[in-house]
């Protein structure tokens, strides 16, 4: 998908980024014989340990197996059980040698971080995950419309959408700072998604047109066959 398309498909093409990132470092790794051949074998000890086995099978939509070859990986590159925001932003930016990924690392670091203690634990990311891979389509969009909702106050305005744009634009290396490409994105993005013309989108605006759109409903559909 190309940068003409992100005024209403970005997440989709960042959260699979974001996936890969994960995988090239082992957090998501294929599910082996081992993993779902032991029924038993519980959540190791790390210094900041998750959820146990049980909570996490309610909280998410992962088997056992999944969960705990998810956290193998996890707790490999993260021996403490916890991964701040620089070392993600560092992880991640790796990706994206010729732009900057910091702006927008800090948007997603801050979406996966559900308890707002600056740092990621295993939950966190199996949570977030479990929503990003196994959710209802509607549960996949509100978690879009809260990434893109900056501020935290219910409602996307064009400065959110506006702070997102450019964190997106920077990622990818362009284009030169001043010109007027996210902000003319964001104009797409709110004919098409405020409905009433009110200056800011609501979840339900935002999930109205999302719904009619077909290629961002497919975009949805992508993230099944990840694990």
């Amino acid at each position: 998908m190309g940068i003409q398309g992100m005024e209403l498909c970005a997440v989709a093409v960042v959260i699979l980024l974001f996936i890969a990132v994960l995988k090239q470092f082992g957090i998501l790794e294929p599910i082996s014989a081992e993993d779902s051949g032991d029924p038993d074998v519980e959540l190791p000890t790390a210094r900041h340990p998750p959820e146990g086995l049980e909570q996490l099978l309610a909280r998410t939509k992962f088997t056992k197996s999944e969960l705990q070859s998810l956290y193998r990986g996890f707790k490999n590159e993260c021996p403490s059980g916890l991964v701040d925001e620089e070392t993600f932003t560092l992880i991640y930016s790796r990706f994206f040698p010729h732009g900057d990924a910091s702006s927008y690392a800090h948007f997603l670091f801050d979406a996966f971080d559900a308890d707002r203690n600056g740092a990621l634990c295993f939950q966190d990311f199996a949570v977030g995950l479990s929503v990003l891979l196994r959710g209802t389509e509607q549960q996949k969009l509100r978690w879009t419309f809260d990434l893109y909702d900056v501020n935290k106050d219910g409602y996307v305005s064009k400065e959110d959408m506006l702070e997102i744009m450019k964190s997106i634009y920077a990622m990818m290396g362009q284009p030169a700072p001043g010109h007027s490409a996210p902000a003319q994105h964001v104009e797409l993005f709110f004919q098409k998604m405020d409905r009433n013309g009110d200056g800011v989108v609501t979840f339900e605006e935002f999930l109205a047109t999302c719904q009619e759109d077909k290629d961002i409903m497919s975009s949805m559909q992508i993230f099944h066959s990840v694990l």
